[in-house]
């Protein structure tokens, strides 16, 4: 079902449309100061029908006679709530027992004494300051009364809340369900791991028993009540309560935002509509809104090595000898635990660990930066944390009330204790003082909601509890770690989440995955023969990804490997870190603390696999100088860095999981299936060249293209200019071994932009400014190619480029009006000043080298 159109500022009262129509005319009705219309075509204060409030692109309009909100893009709606879409569920009584959990509704274990649901019957605008805002009285079926207050926050962001103030009968529910186009596909709601699509789902806000996968529950780690249509629009649900989207499950033109209210309805229902020109741009209002995202330091999007348990300290100084022995790109290393006292005693295991200051400085000699697990819990049972249980307990550190425990230590500390906090965060900077840059923040997730409808209680010092803290407790918790890191931006690397943590959060890890290709909820057996349904492996991890970045969270890294059922085999390992490669982080580790060059007979590790593993995460460092500008450039677009392809072009009308674009110019579709050799790939529109190969495949259509183990399916936009970092990179770090460490903050050194050359002259130049400065262009006229740089603040070494697929067809390339030099080799033009060579091989490219400064190189192609 289509929505219709709204004409002028809003839809006129029924008796004026009956009068016009009888009339045969179309007259629009518009009081511009106002921006409302009376009834009897007064001035619109007195008894105004309908109201429009917003600018002329974007609006929200209003009609009282029919309890209508629309969200309107010209004379486009959007999305329509009507008057059943302002729904309110009351109940006998409020019972303190329950939860008010929406999920659960309609099932035979849940259900509210006395349930009965009321839509509006009428509504009256009781105030509007012209195109700004406007207050409606709403008034129920059952003689409830509620307030509803919009107002045009900017162009296109409208905020809105409903309050009850005047009820026959408690509200334990309230419920927005809009009207929607019954095409369009929906992105957003936060991490889900089985598709990009939410259309036909039903997404719980919190985490809920489930016995539908190994670990029995929902895997709902970042639930975000933020939903984003295809054509344009989003809907944010400010609110941290129980709550439930069904996505267009029950109807295709419907969906529905539940919250359990509760004893908080009073306080009413807070949303957000967001109108943007493409969907891709519908996050940024959401930051907006709730902040915007915290960059990790720039070196933590080098990758990143763990093991899940180190022998020792010997141990974790060989692994960074080891990669830089291999010459394997890595910026940094994190300890996972066991490397304490215990947990949390905030030290270093004194047998384990003999001089900690010493491995740290090792670390950062070889050029890397290094982090640490963590919980916010004492371990109760570990006698080494007795005397730091003792002072919490003494300063009341602990919540007043706790439920339910879901950790191994025992009870978390109550961050919402102003003191707790300040004593907690002092006891992080012991590691911090000591060099520690970065955090991965584990577990956390005791609070929730309860199951089945029954409260799981829990108190806190600030008078909250869990129906709200089931969210609200991962801000402090990931807060006072994140103000202990540099100014820099630290890494801070987190399993649960919650809307507007993204200030706090640097990256998200999507908790423990399966080591297979299995997707989420796959049958699987293990290699014991067990049975068990499968939380996702390969693929999951994937999706996770890509359901994040629309959500908030544009920085992801998953085990590369998996977690539950290591090790990875040769194949899974290979076709993982491929994908993680040309992921936003990249993260490497297992619970068998499998490790490249470590050979077992169980993961089946090679000389082979290891070749492959040094080329992928080279190539994920070189991507930094791309990455970091897409990066910058969420504070001002919003967009995510890695996009479902269905959301980046929902005029194709596929909203495939298996296939992404990184930014806008490279489209990644990694192998997810053991023993595929070969996929399918739908091409955006343009044309694209094969990244390892040069071979053009024209867009809007799908093909099978060839997949052979250790090849990435991987292209770039004819057109582009993906900026790479040198070849030689070893870290993004500082090191003080610049003669066996090649790192990024020794120099930049020598950019090395990869050009995709433009079909036609027709296509038009094309350009590319880096995150600092450095503008890099392209154009082609007739048989000349083009090239320029402009560098910036710190790209000003120098310019290789690399022009795809020309090689052959080079005749010379000429420099402000100079020949420049051709070379024999690679590697001999590298060693020079400046000048070019051309592979001549079949599809082989061109490279010209240009010294510091600006500069214009002009290539012939024959």
């Amino acid at each position: 079902m289509n929505l219709p159109r709204a004409e002028g500022l809003a839809q006129p009262a029924r008796a004026a449309r009956r009068a016009l129509a009888a009339l045969g005319a179309a007259v629009v009705l518009v009081v511009v100061s106002a921006g409302c219309i009376g009834e009897n075509g007064e001035d619109g204060f007195r008894s105004p029908v309908a109201v429009s409030i917003g600018d002329d692109t974007w609006r929200v309009s209003f009609d009282a006679s029919l309890v209508t909100l629309r969200l309107v893009r010209g004379g486009d709606t959007l999305l329509e709530l009507g008057a059943d879409a302002l729904a309110l569920g009351t109940v006998d009584r409020l019972d303190d027992q329950l939860n008010y959990d929406p999920y659960w509704l309609g099932s035979p274990l849940y259900d509210p004494q006395g349930l009965a649901w009321v839509t509006p019957a009428s509504a009256t605008i009781t105030a509007s300051e012209g195109i700004r805002s406007f207050t409606a009285e709403l008034t129920y079926s059952d003689a409830t009364a509620a307030r509803l207050t919009v107002t045009a926050s900017a162009s296109g962001r409208f905020a809105a809340k409903l309050v009850p103030h005047a009820t026959s009968r408690p509200i334990a529910f309230m419920r927005l369900a809009p009207r929607v186009d019954s095409t369009e596909a929906f992105y957003g709601l936060g991490e889900h791991y089985d598709t990009v699509n939410q259309r036909g789902k039903v997404r719980a806000m919190q985490l809920e028993p489930s016995l539908r996968f190994e670990s029995q529950y929902n895997e709902a780690h970042v639930p975000i009540p933020f939903v984003i249509g295809t054509r344009g629009w989003g809907l944010f649900v400010e609110d941290r309560h129980p709550g439930s989207f069904d996505v267009a499950a029950k109807a295709d033109d419907r969906i529905e935002a539940t919250f359990g209210t509760a004893a908080d309805s009073p306080n009413g229902l807070t949303f957000h509509l967001f109108a943007a020109a493409h969907p891709l741009d519908v996050t940024k209002h959401y930051y907006d809104v709730t902040g915007y995202p915290r960059l990790p330091a720039p070196w933590a999007l080098g990758p990143w090595l763990w093991r899940d348990e180190n022998r020792d300290q010997a141990e974790v100084e060989n692994d960074a000898n080891t990669l830089r022995d291999l010459d394997i790109a890595t910026s940094a290393i994190w300890i996972d635990r066991p490397y304490a006292t215990g947990v949390n005693t905030f030290d270093f295991s004194a047998p384990q660990f003999r001089d900690p200051t010493a491995m740290i400085g090792t670390l950062h000699t070889l050029g890397f930066r290094t982090a640490l697990w963590h919980t916010p819990y004492l371990d109760e049972e570990d006698p080494s944390t007795a005397e730091l249980r003792s002072y919490a307990t003494s300063h009341g550190f602990y919540p007043p009330r706790t439920g339910l425990l879901f950790n191994g230590w025992g009870r978390p500390i109550d961050l919402t204790n102003p003191d707790a906090y300040a004593w907690w965060q002092r006891l992080i900077r012991r590691y911090t003082d000591a060099g520690i840059e970065g955090f991965k923040l584990d577990y956390g997730e005791d609070v929730v909601p309860g199951a089945l409808g029954i409260r799981d209680k829990w108190n806190f010092a600030d008078g909250s509890d869990e129906r709200t803290m089931h969210a609200a407790f991962q801000l402090t918790y990931h807060q006072v770690y994140a103000e202990t890191l540099p100014a820099s931006g630290g890494f801070l690397l987190c399993r649960h989440s919650t809307y507007g943590d993204q200030t706090n959060v640097s990256v998200i890890w999507p908790g423990d995955l399966d080591a297979t290709f299995a997707r989420q909820g796959e049958p699987a057996t293990d290699r014991d023969g067990e049975r068990y349904s499968s939380v996702g492996g390969l693929p999951a991890s994937m999706v996770a990804g890509l359901t994040l970045g629309p959500s908030g969270f544009p920085f992801y890294g998953s085990d590369t490997g998996g977690y539950r059922h290591s090790p990875p085999d040769k194949e899974l390992f290979t076709r993982w870190f491929e994908q993680t490669s040309l992921s936003s982080v990249m993260q490497v580790g297992t619970s068998t603390n499998d490790v490249a060059w470590e050979p077992t007979p169980e993961n089946g590790f090679d000389d082979e696999m290891l070749g492959w593993y040094r080329i992928y995460t080279r190539l994920h460092l070189r991507l930094f100088a791309y990455e970091w500008t897409l990066a910058q450039r969420i504070a001002v677009d919003g967009r995510p860095i890695q996009r479902p392809i269905g959301l980046a072009y929902p005029e194709l009308g596929s909203h495939r999981a298996d296939e992404y674009l990184f930014g806008e110019d490279l489209l990644v579709a990694p192998v997810l299936e053991r023993g595929a050799r070969e996929r399918s790939v739908l091409f955006p529109p343009g044309t694209w060249l094969d990244w390892w190969t040069s071979a053009a495949s024209p867009g809007e259509r799908e093909a099978t293209v060839e997949a052979p183990l250790g090849t990435l399916p991987l292209w770039i936009r004819t057109g582009a200019i993906v900026p790479l970092l040198r070849p030689t990179i070893d870290t993004l770090s500082p090191t003080t071994e610049p003669a066996r460490v090649d790192s990024y903050a020794t120099t930049p050194g020598v950019l090395y932009p990869r050009v995709a050359p433009p079909e036609s002259a027709s296509a038009g130049a094309s350009e590319i400014t880096l995150f600092d400065g450095t503008r890099l262009g392209q154009s082609l006229a007739g048989s000349s190619l083009e090239l320029t740089v402009e560098p910036g603040s710190e790209f000003r070494h120098g310019v290789v480029f690399e022009v795809l697929g020309v090689g052959p067809r080079a005749a010379g390339v000429t420099e402000s009006g100079s020949a420049l030099a051709r070379h024999a080799s690679l590697g001999e033009l590298e060693a020079a000043g400046s000048g070019w060579f051309a592979d001549t091989a079949d599809r082989g490219s061109l490279w010209i080298k240009v010294p510091a400064g600006s500069h214009t190189a002009s290539a012939a192609l024959d």
